[in-house]
């Protein structure tokens, strides 16, 4: 499949189904979606150009590609320096995550410390680079309602304690995270 050109729109959005956001240049593997570019989301890479992008979405699409590392990579191979990169996943205790069969990767809200400063020791498994811009998980609406939720977003110290320790029993629905290219 040729190159396409997106002089015109600088939003990416990756497996954008049915539900392509509005002015964006979706791609999806599925043909019977409103994808202007079909490819498989996990051949490398995708036929666009480098940094053309000033935005990228995957919205409920990283915790289905067959190598999350290699999908970050070239997330940032198609944004530009200093371009956003939303990614909407299941946090890997909420039932969604493991009642579709599609899903490959069972994710929580540390599982792109490796493409940032606190790598914890393992930042040689890809060059690429983000700046988290901003962690948002959502929680059951009981516990969000009680202000738990405002407690795991606001105080990273406490979202760790609830990671480690209480997850499995206050559970997560969804994470939103939101990088920012470093090149």
């Amino acid at each position: 499949m040729p190159e396409v050109d997106v002089t015109a729109a600088r939003i990416l959005d990756v497996g954008c189904g049915i539900n392509k956001y509005p002015g964006a240049i979706g791609i999806d593997r599925n043909p019977r979606s409103r994808a202007d570019v079909l490819c498989d989301l996990d051949r490398f890479p995708y036929p666009l150009r480098d940094s053309s992008f000033q935005a990228l979405r995957a919205v409920h699409v990283i915790e289905h590609v067959s190598d999350v590392i290699r999908a970050m990579e070239e997330f940032h191979r198609l944004v530009s320096p200093g371009g956003r990169v939303l990614i909407v996943t299941p946090h890997y205790t909420d039932f969604s995550s493991f009642c579709d069969p599609t899903h490959r990767w069972h994710l929580n809200s540390f599982s792109f410390r490796y493409f940032g400063p606190d790598h914890g020791g393992f930042g040689y498994y890809s060059s690429a680079r983000f700046r988290e811009v901003s962690v948002h998980v959502r929680l059951l609406a009981l516990w969000r309602y009680v202000g738990f939720e405002f407690l795991v977003n606001h105080f990273p110290r406490f979202r760790r304690f609830w990671e480690y320790y209480l997850c499995y029993v206050i559970r997560g629905k969804v994470m939103e995270f939101e990088f920012e290219a470093i090149k």
